[in-house]
């Protein structure tokens, strides 16, 4: 499990292969200096709600991975989710497409 920080006191936990994902759509955007909400679902043990903040480039924001070593990133999976980055409603946590469907095309 790894552990997004956001501003002064938000602290989620999001599965390290999740959050690596997330870091590389995340950076490019606020390397372009884009703003935007991401949203995601509660774990049951918060409440099972949703989450949303607006992530702008000059609030502070870390990803702590538990695990030591970097996950194969799934090119499918960060086009899904830069897909929803670009759109009104923001970064949406989507499922990871199957890798194998991508090497097929």
């Amino acid at each position: 499990m790894g552990r997004f920080r956001y501003g002064d006191g938000l602290v989620v936990d999001f599965d390290d292969r999740l959050l690596a994902h997330l870091q590389l759509v995340i950076g490019a955007k606020i390397r372009r200096g884009e703003s935007f909400y991401f949203s995601w679902r509660d774990d049951p043990g918060v409440g099972d709600g949703r989450t949303s903040v607006w992530v702008h480039p000059a609030v502070p924001m870390s990803f702590k991975f538990y695990g030591s070593r970097m996950p194969g990133i799934n090119r499918a999976w960060i086009d899904a989710l830069t897909i929803t980055a670009n759109a009104p409603m923001g970064l949406q946590v989507v499922p990871e497409p199957d890798p194998a469907i991508e090497q097929s095309e």
